[in-house]
């Protein structure tokens, strides 16, 4: 047998071409009867229904949204915030009858121009509507080449003035809070851990203008730093590895068996935190008590390890973003959502230091 097309079907079927079409793309438009006679001629015949490449190019729609990071593929199911932002997303799509596909890219690294054009290609080659920039440098060319297919596209960031959609938290204003209650508390060495975002073999020591070059996270550190004010001794650290519990781990062993170590250590996610968390308990340490620590974010796992972090609707930031994309009945354009400073355990009065 040939190969089978509607216009087989339609003939088979005893209808129009346009009618079988309907079947596929405008089902409200048919009888069941109709629908479910075309269907089964159509399964009899071996046709498998319209090709969803040319039938998008047809209708100029993808009918699926893509989220975009720079991150394994993984990473959406492991880190929580991920999580919680794609189960988010995920919702509203569902509601719009819509598909999601995960964009994970490389980050920009000019040197490396494999990497820079693979990524390209990546959002080049996507059958999406639009797109929400999760941890998408402002730099990075798939931005550039989304904007130029014309895809709309929101963003987590407040960077990037050409985006559709914004969905946002006072970043820095948050951190300000976890600053101003560590200091509160008497605090006068602090350590922050701060994420990586380049390759590196082990801790690195950096300083207030080496880490906007290797973090995302600058606005939550610049709060920390407006918070626990000039009379507070700070030494920034950057471990292996971007937003894991490993690279926490790794931060707060470097941190902790210092001579001196810090009476007190914040990281910019809750993620690092409870990696540091680990290097407390190996080394027989009580948080809130020997040090206090603190994260951002209150993932699920905050509460049980008694962090004291910033909670943030992480979840909700997806559905909002997801309305932006796909409900045309929504028209805000900007949002900051609200956050709350959560006292736990893991934070406590500072003691003598102890020298070792």
């Amino acid at each position: 047998m040939g190969s089978v097309t509607l216009k087989s079907v339609a003939e088979a079927a005893g209808v129009s071409v346009s009618t079988v079409s309907n079947a596929y793309n405008k089902p409200d438009q048919l009888s069941a009867e109709v629908r479910l006679r075309i269907l089964e001629t159509a399964k009899e015949l071996g046709y498998a229904g319209p090709n969803p490449a040319a039938r998008s190019l047809r209708s100029q729609r993808a009918r699926a949204i893509g989220l975009v990071f720079t991150e394994r593929l993984s990473y959406a199911f492991s880190d929580p915030y991920s999580v919680g932002m794609l189960a988010g997303l995920a919702e509203v799509a569902e509601q719009f009858q819509t598909g999601l596909l995960l964009i994970p890219l490389s980050p920009f690294d000019p040197e490396r121009p494999e990497q820079v054009e693979a990524s390209a290609e990546a959002m080049r080659a996507a059958v999406i509507d639009g797109v929400l920039a999760y941890c998408l440098d402002i730099d990075h060319p798939a931005r550039e080449i989304a904007l130029d297919r014309g895809l709309r596209m929101v963003a987590t960031d407040d960077q990037d003035p050409r985006m559709d959609g914004l969905v946002l938290i006072d970043e820095r204003g948050a951190a300000r809070q976890v600053g101003e209650h560590i200091r509160r508390l008497g605090h006068r060495s602090v350590g922050i851990v701060v994420d990586s975002k380049v390759d590196q073999a082990q801790v690195v020591e950096v300083d207030d203008v080496e880490h906007r070059t290797m973090s995302f996270s600058w606005a939550r550190y610049d709060g920390f730093r407006e918070g626990l004010g000039p009379d507070v001794r700070v030494q920034t650290v950057a471990p292996p590895g971007h937003n894991s519990v490993e690279a926490g781990r790794a931060a707060g062993a470097h941190l902790l068996d210092q001579r001196d170590r810090p009476s007190a250590i914040i990281a910019v996610s809750d993620v690092l935190a409870l990696g540091v968390l680990d290097a407390m308990r190996q080394r027989g340490l009580e948080p809130g008590r020997d040090v206090s620590l603190c994260g951002f974010d209150d993932v699920p796992a905050a509460a049980d390890a008694g962090l004291t972090t910033v909670r943030q609707p992480i979840a909700e930031r997806g559905r909002i973003a997801g309305r932006m994309l796909l409900d045309p009945d929504y028209t805000e354009r900007r949002i900051v959502l609200p956050t709350e400073l959560v006292v736990r355990s893991s934070t406590g009065p500072a003691t003598t230091p102890q020298t070792r």
